[in-house]
């Protein structure tokens, strides 16, 4: 929130109005860009923009992280609105976010930070793959096939398409061009960097576009009240249905997810207040009510413009908030501008983002130093891309689940013989079924001429399973004559 005596002192005020026009122009394209590649009017990017600019910067939470559509719910919002429509879209944005103000509220933020990095890392690389598969198609204004391993199956026809069709090559040569841009604009003097690099990127291509008399395709802008359409009785009746409420706690996990995991960056960017992670879940769900309510996209905290707010001298929640007021303006005043810009300029800017979604230069030392790690990262990934969204985003968690219990199920099983013959066999650490089997081998070797006696008081926690199979091995152990297994718990 904005506190008075933060609005009195002219030097904050201005500075953070300056960082309200960075962030604006690095949000304008990215709005515009993600609406396109989810398969909706490209105004309705715009509209959620402006509702995590001036709605969520109002409320409580993060003061320096923006929110807005974002790359990483690009896929899923695709495929809801592929199986769905595109008036169902608004209902399952609006119940995913009243169950974020619900999670908020019974202060389920904290738990957010326990989702193991790993599997967070795998979702962002997941959707980048997709990302970067779907735009590639979109770079060359051509149709995308409907799967992703279709979309990679479709990679050599792409090639010869683009080589032989020169509306294809030009497309794609505007594309390819904007994500040069975007490549090389950081390395530029500082003077030049003044202009963010995705506007940067756009501005030339549509210029290039417009010099050389090319013809690409374009968004198709109708106006921002035009592209408002409110969801009727009929269309929050398809919140009956299992796979639309399946929808719904992707769109809120996964959002609330993305939302945190950013503040938790933004926060080691800065030395102001920390993020209080509940508040920031209700500020995010009371965005994504009103972003449903409208039909428009859904909206997490987005690191990019987070990142640009932080840089460009934001201290407070002026900027952020004023940052939407000027995407209001931009969407009411200049709404033909979208119009003109070329759409494979905007793939270009999602295929980058979308490789930055995937961690290349971590993979390796994570590799190195913790390879069970990075086998969870690949799999989920690679799940997104086989699978969807959702199912390679549960398939992750379990194994991480699972990846944690067989590391923290170790147990040792050591043996001495006393005096007399008697062999006490001692076992410590963590019994569960995931050992189980192990137990069971070391056991069977074991003499069964011998009196014997299995201690079980080392034991930190014993599950169910093992406590029955030990069982069962004691009193069949041991030969008819010798004495049966003894067990002290």
């Amino acid at each position: 929130m904005i506190s008075v005596k933060e609005l009195k002192n002219p030097h904050v005020v201005r500075r953070d109005l300056l960082a309200s026009l960075v962030v604006f122009l690095v949000a304008l394209p990215l709005c515009v860009g993600v609406a396109v590649a989810s398969g909706v009017p490209a105004e309705l990017g715009l509209v959620t923009g402006i509702v995590g600019g001036i709605v969520v910067g109002l409320l409580p939470g993060s003061k320096l992280q923006v929110s807005g559509p974002a790359a990483g719910l690009t896929v899923l919002v695709y495929e809801a609105v592929t199986e769905f429509g595109l008036a169902t879209l608004g209902p399952i944005v609006l119940a995913a976010g009243l169950l974020q103000v619900v999670m908020g509220f019974a202060r389920f933020g904290r738990w957010f930070r326990a989702i193991s990095v790993s599997v967070v890392q795998g979702m962002l690389a997941g959707i980048g793959l997709v990302i970067v598969l779907g735009q590639l198609y979109a770079m060359a204004d051509t149709a995308q096939p409907d799967t992703a391993l279709a979309k990679l199956a479709g990679l050599p026809g792409l090639a010869a398409e683009i080589v032989t069709d020169t509306e294809a090559m030009t497309a794609f040569g505007l594309g390819a061009g904007t994500v040069a841009v975007l490549l090389i604009w950081p390395k530029l003097p500082a003077r030049v960097r003044i202009v963010p690099a995705p506007l940067a990127a756009v501005g030339l291509a549509t210029a290039v576009a417009a010099l050389a008399g090319l013809r690409p395709m374009v968004a198709d802008v109708n106006g921002l009240l035009h592209a408002i359409d409110l969801p009727g009785a009929a269309e929050f009746g398809n919140l009956a249905n299992v796979a639309v409420i399946g929808t719904v706690l992707a769109f809120a996990l996964i959002a609330s997810a993305e939302s945190l995991f950013s503040a938790a960056a933004i926060d080691r960017m800065h030395d102001g207040p920390r993020t209080n992670y509940d508040k920031e879940l209700v500020a995010q769900g009371v965005g994504n009510t009103i972003c449903g309510a409208l039909g428009a996209l859904p909206m997490t905290a987005v690191i990019v413009r987070s990142a640009a707010n932080v840089q460009a001298g934001a201290t407070t929640a002026l900027s952020r908030v004023a940052h939407g007021v000027w995407l209001l303006l931009f969407a009411a005043l200049l709404p033909a501008a979208i119009g003109i810009i070329p759409l494979a300029s905007l793939a270009g800017i999602l295929v980058h983002a979308g490789c930055k979604l995937v961690p290349w230069k971590e993979f390796g030392p994570l590799w190195r130093d913790h390879r069970g790690e990075a086998v969870l990262l690949a799999v989920t990934a690679l799940a997104i891309v086989v699978t969807n969204l959702f199912e390679g985003v549960v398939l992750g968690l379990l194994l991480a689940v699972v990846k944690s219990a067989w590391e923290t199920s170790h147990v040792q099983l050591s043996t001495r013989e006393l005096t007399g013959g008697r062999v006490v066999v001692t076992l410590t650490g963590n019994a569960t079924f995931l050992r189980l089997p192990r137990i069971l081998e070391q056991l069977e070797k074991l003499p069964q001429d011998q009196p014997m006696e299995l201690d079980l008081t080392g034991l930190r926690h014993l599950d169910h399973a093992c406590r029955v199979a030990l069982e069962n091995w004691a009193r069949r152990h041991n030969h008819a004559e010798i004495e049966p297994v003894t067990i002290r718990r």
